[in-house]
């Protein structure tokens, strides 16, 4: 697979599914024995449970947005720079909604088969985000 191929994947991975919060995408995108391990620590295998960590994200967090700030490509991987963002609107890691926005920096793994994304492994700045939502909380 070419390697444009590729990062229009994961282009479409983060526009469609998790900017436009729209979980159809997923067949189309993700192989069905997907693995996912996500920045806020949670492991998911296939479609429904990795569908299902898309909604609790997106209860948690109104306005959810994940912005590519470096996309690179080799063999059947690639990996992306990540901002994630959002407005705390639901309870996030044990702290009450606020209202305020909130952002954290991630790395994310693709790695690729027969087109489609078998595994994600996504590593965030927790740390940073754990201290913005205690600065948010007082």
């Amino acid at each position: 697979m070419e390697y444009s191929a590729l990062k229009t994947v994961v282009q479409m991975f983060y526009a469609d599914v998790w900017n436009k919060h729209d979980k159809s995408a997923i067949p189309s995108l993700l192989q069905s024995d997907f693995t996912f391990r996500g920045s806020l620590g949670q492991s998911k295998t296939g479609h429904s449970e990795f569908a299902d960590y898309v909604d609790f994200v997106h209860q948690a967090l109104g306005a959810y947005q994940c912005d590519i700030l470096d996309l690179v490509a080799e063999g059947n991987q690639c990996f992306a720079r990540m901002r994630f963002s959002g407005t705390h609107r639901g309870e996030f890691f044990g702290f009450k909604p606020t209202g305020k926005k909130v952002e954290w920096a991630g790395a994310a793994l693709f790695s690729f088969r027969d087109g489609l994304v078998a595994d994600l492994w996504v590593l965030g700045d927790v740390h940073g985000l754990l201290q913005l939502l205690e600065r948010n909380s007082q």
